[in-house]
């Protein structure tokens, strides 16, 4: 099969509609295929004509503009990331955040900044309220260099499995009402004792 069967559409040099395709059939690809289409749309824009406009490197030690490969590379990484939140189930996978953002050659420096300036405004927001589960947020705030998150991924951690005090606490609660009940059965017992004692005296007099 070669790319445009892959991806379902006919040859085309309109870039969106490749986007569009790959996105769309990202959304229900298995790991394998994920592979394939990725090799796909690579293959797909390189026919297509690319885009040209600058990117803005973040200051720092390797503050340099993206060359064309690296920002094809960013916006494939883009692409897929979208396309998985598209699918809340394997969303909640820190293995499959791994596998998209780890993967060479978008780990490096470079491409990891222009990754999170394109997608930080979207999954930040996701990420503080409670969107993914602990350790997806625990990954992307390493991998994304959110160094103020990792307190926050552990308190949501400590939300969802609260510590084994808390369960004493319920026990605790229940003690006041044992206490209370004690009284009321020394109260009865002296009771039964004084009515024994009244109705012998009352059979012995007889």
């Amino acid at each position: 099969m070669n790319c445009w069967e892959i991806l379902g559409i006919e040859p085309t040099r309109d870039r969106q509609r490749v986007q569009d395709a790959y996105e769309n059939q990202l959304r229900f690809a298995s790991d394998d295929e994920a592979v394939q289409l990725k090799e796909a749309f690579r293959e797909a824009v390189g026919e297509a004509p690319t885009e040209t406009s600058p990117v803005v490197s973040e200051p720092g030690s390797e503050e340099r503009e993206l060359d064309a490969s690296e920002r094809q590379v960013a916006r494939e990484v883009t692409i897929q990331v979208k396309a998985l939140l598209n699918d809340s189930g394997r969303s909640q996978d820190a293995g499959i955040w791994k596998a998209i953002l780890c993967e060479p050659p978008a780990d490096q420096l470079p491409l990891r900044r222009e990754i999170g300036r394109q997608l930080e405004p979207q999954l930040r927001p996701m990420a503080e309220n409670g969107t993914f589960p602990g350790p997806v947020v625990r990954f992307l705030g390493e991998w994304f260099e959110w160094y103020d998150f990792q307190g926050e991924a552990a308190q949501e951690d400590e939300r969802r499995y609260p510590e084994p005090d808390m369960e004493g606490e319920g026990t605790d609660t229940e003690s006041p009402q044992m206490v209370n009940f004690w009284p009321a059965v020394v109260g009865w017992i002296i009771g039964l004792v004084i009515l024994a004692t009244i109705f012998g005296g009352m059979g012995g007099g007889g």
